[in-house]
């Protein structure tokens, strides 16, 4: 009863005009940013802290609380109708999206992707709301072993399952590592990969892959069967409201997507990333034993699967923060950075010496994702009428959108360069029938799960025991087992049928 009553006050925070209006910008915002690749909530809320310096604190973290979830709303947008993901955490979103939109589902796309998102964003936070010291003991316990566990079960799960052709799928996930590993290695300093290019010391952006393998591949390979493959008009069904069979196939890839979010929010430099592709790989193997596999062409189910597990490790990964100091992405570091620069310190004690702060801000997220809902939900035949543009100026539009947003990251034409290198590689992926989500789950998860091996290692005095010493760790390659052997059943019942 204590937390239901701290939490009403919170709301009688949260309710006032100011901190409703400074909300509304904030989801509004997010939601801009969300859309245009390279620039990324955590770029929008560090150029914010010093404009709201002057604000009351709890009005400056509802807005940056805002445009935290406006930014993974918006993010699906440009994922599902342009094949370029706003946010690194949107890419599984495309796979199944983008095709949608081809099939003149665009509005259905954005409505699963939107509804499963609300859904989720609620779910989490709820949970955050009642749950968070339990969250918080579970954050606690994971370690360098874990996070390696983690990182197999995602590089295996997208290899194996993903892809549907194991060898190319692991192909795949050795050139995502190869391109990982470029630049200066953060432990022992040494230079890898660089062909004695100073500007690749930095490595390789995450945004130059995701737009470059995306986006460009996809232009590139689109105009190389022009002539094959005629224009064919794009216009999508206006009605933006999914029909009882869409709901029917959404909401259980929404509650799955939400329970693989949950946990992954809560584990510090967890990422949205992992549980998005985990969703993703879970809808298409459970597609394939009901027989009804649609992967690859449009299934809505991959939609909201990965936008439900998306939003609600947004919402979990507030735990940490809040809780332990710990960021778990970097926009959750720029905000760390924010508590900072208003003199109060993220942790056990903030609950208490800061709660009108804290529970205005857990009322305020309530409130951001019932008007992101608002939001975005009518538009959805709006964004959809993109897809009315003739393919040449919209393909086009693509490549001078990819390459401002790329440009913008960083003002580096280097980037802007090595953006058509890796559209080039997205191309030959897609010409030879090669998966791009084992390589971007490379680029993106490589860096971790290198230096969360090291770490164990190096705790450890070289014992490879510490990695299977943990319960989380051992229930976590357990997973993985039961998920490799049911995968190659399948694959054996379907080469006898065949």
């Amino acid at each position: 009863m204590e937390t239901l009553s701290l939490l009403l006050d919170g709301f009688g925070s949260a309710l006032t005009p100011v901190n409703l209006l400074l909300c509304l910008a904030g989801v509004v915002l997010g939601t801009v940013v969300g859309v245009l690749p390279g620039l990324g909530t955590a770029m929008a809320i560090a150029l914010l802290v010093p404009v709201t310096f002057q604000l009351d604190p709890t009005g400056a973290f509802i807005m940056f609380a805002g445009v935290y979830f406006g930014g993974q709303f918006g993010g699906a947008t440009t994922a599902i109708l342009l094949n370029t993901p706003g946010q690194s955490s949107s890419m599984a979103t495309a796979f199944e999206g983008f095709p949608m939109a081809r099939n003149r589902r665009a509005p259905q796309a954005l409505a699963t992707a939107v509804l499963g998102s609300f859904l989720a964003s609620i779910v989490a936070v709820t949970l955050v709301v009642f749950f968070s010291p339990l969250m918080v003991d579970l954050a606690v316990g994971f370690g360098p072993p874990e996070y390696f566990a983690l990182t197999v079960l995602a590089f295996l799960a997208t290899s194996a399952v993903v892809a549907g052709d194991v060898l190319r799928g692991l192909s795949g996930l050795g050139l995502g590592l190869a391109l990982a590993m470029v630049g200066i290695d953060e432990q022992s300093g040494a230079v890898r990969f660089t062909l004695g290019s100073p500007r690749l010391l930095d490595g390789i952006s995450i945004i130059v892959v995701t737009v470059g393998l995306l986006a460009i591949g996809e232009v590139l390979y689109v105009a190389s069967r022009a002539r094959r493959n005629p224009a064919t008009e794009t216009v999508a069904s206006g009605r933006p409201w999914l029909s009882k069979r869409d709901l029917g196939r959404s909401w259980r890839p929404w509650l799955r997507g939400t329970a693989l979010g949950v946990p992954f929010g809560v584990i510090p430099a967890g990422g949205a990333e992992i549980p998005t592709f985990l969703s993703y790989g879970a809808e298409r193997t459970l597609s394939r034993r009901r027989g009804d596999d649609e992967f690859g062409r449009g299934a809505i189910e991959g939609v909201a699967g990965p936008e439900a597990a998306n939003n609600a490790t947004t919402a979990t990964s507030l735990v940490p923060l809040l809780g332990l100091g710990l960021p778990t992405s970097a926009t959750a570091a720029i905000m760390l950075g924010a508590f900072q620069q208003y003199g109060m310190r993220p942790g056990p004690l903030l609950f208490t010496q800061e709660s009108d702060l804290v529970w205005a801000l857990l009322a305020s997220l309530f409130i951001g994702s019932v008007m992101l809902l608002l939001l975005n939900l009518p538009f959805a035949p709006v964004w959809a009428k993109l897809l009315r543009i003739p393919r040449n100026y919209l393909y086009a539009g693509i490549v001078v959108f990819a390459t401002l947003g790329v440009y913008t990251a960083r003002s580096s034409l280097f980037d802007v360069l090595l953006l058509y290198v890796v559209g080039a590689l997205g191309f030959m992926l897609r010409r030879y029938g090669f998966p791009v989500a084992p390589v971007l789950i490379g680029v993106i998860l490589g860096p971790l799960a290198e230096t969360s091996l090291r770490r164990a290692m190096a705790m450890s005095q070289g014992d490879v025991g510490v990695l299977f010493a943990s319960p989380f760790a051992v229930g976590i390659y357990a997973i993985l087992l039961v998920a490799v052997v049911v995968s190659s059943v399948l694959r054996v019942r379907r080469a006898r049928a065949a």
